[in-house]
C-alpha cells in the first residue's frame, strides 16, 4: 500500500514541460511513424491469415473430396485395410488376433468417422479463425477512431 501511494505522489508530482522545440517534433514524429509502422504490419497479418484460411478451405475441401472418393469408391464388403495378408493365420494370437480382426473388419466405419471428425475439427478451427480475424479487425477499427 504504501509503495502504491508512493507512486501515486510520484507521477503526481511530476510536471512535464513541453515547449516547441526540433527535439519534442522529432520525437513525436519518429513515435508516430512506429504506430503507422505497426499499423501497417497488423493489416498484412490479417491479409496474410484471410490468404492461409483460402488456402487451407481449398487444400481441405479437395483432400477430404479425394478421400471420400476413394472411401464411397471401394467395394463395401472389402475392408479399406488388413492388417493379416489372409485370415488363416490368427489362431496362435487369439487375443491380439481379435482386436486386429475386429479392426480390420471395422476399417470401412472407423476411417468414416475419423474423417468425419477431423472435418468437424477443421470446420471448428475455420469458424475460429474467422472469428479471431473479423475481432482484430474491429479492434483495429476501434483504434483508428480513437487516433
Amino acid at each position: 500500500m504504501n509503495k502504491d501511494k508512493a507512486l501515486e505522489e510520484l507521477f503526481l508530482a511530476h510536471k512535464p514541460h513541453f515547449d516547441n522545440s526540433d527535439v519534442f517534433m522529432a520525437s513525436l514524429t519518429k513515435r508516430l511513424d512506429a504506430v503507422e509502422y505497426i499499423k501497417q504490419h497488423q493489416e498484412a497479418t490479417i491479409r496474410r491469415y484471410k490468404m492461409a484460411m483460402v488456402v487451407a478451405l481449398i487444400v481441405g475441401i479437395i483432400s477430404g473430396g479425394i478421400t471420400m472418393a476413394f472411401v464411397l469408391s471401394s467395394p463395401s464388403n472389402v475392408p479399406l485395410f488388413n492388417i493379416f495378408g489372409w485370415r488363416g493365420d490368427i489362431a496362435n494370437h487369439q487375443a491380439i488376433s481379435g482386436i486386429l480382426l475386429w479392426l480390420s473388419d471395422n476399417s470401412r466405419l472407423i476411417t468414416a468417422a475419423i474423417l468425419s471428425l477431423l472435418m468437424t475439427v477443421g470446420g471448428i478451427s475455420l469458424f475460429n479463425n474467422i472469428q479471431e480475424i473479423n475481432a482484430m479487425r474491429s479492434m483495429m477499427g476501434q483504434q483508428k477512431s480513437a487516433n
